[in-house]
């Protein structure tokens, strides 16, 4: 009697068991299951990628600075550069004939109070 229920406990437990194996298999098997993977292998991978990308750009910036300074050295050409940006470029002003705020007239510059050309302005 006893040696009945054991077995009996014992083929349950363990049809329980593969009956949760096999299904949690077949949810990873689902498409949505399989897309996600998918999607997390590939962010996965173009984080490694960009890692080495990015070590392999600062590696070829440090070459690329002591190359520099060799020739420097080898050309006379240690003494520092001073790198200030250029001043900003001027731009010309576009005269709108066709607004009320432009007086023509021997002598007259006009005046405005805003920007001539302005494309925000109600028209």
């Amino acid at each position: 009697m006893f040696r009945r229920t054991f077995w009996f406990t014992s083929g349950v437990a363990a049809g329980v068991w593969a009956t949760t194996k096999v299904n949690r298999k077949l949810k990873q098997l689902t498409p949505e299951s399989l897309a996600v993977t998918a999607a997390n292998k590939a962010i996965d991978a173009g984080g490694r990628l960009r890692d080495r990308a990015v070590d392999f750009a600062l590696e070829v910036r440090d070459n690329m600075a002591r190359r520099e300074a060799e020739l420097g050295d080898a050309l006379g050409l240690s003494t520092p550069v001073d790198r200030e940006l250029p001043s900003p470029r001027g731009y010309a002003v576009i005269e709108n004939r066709n607004s009320t705020k432009y007086v023509e007239g021997p002598g007259h510059r006009p005046t405005y109070t805003t920007h001539p050309y302005n494309r925000n302005e109600d028209h």
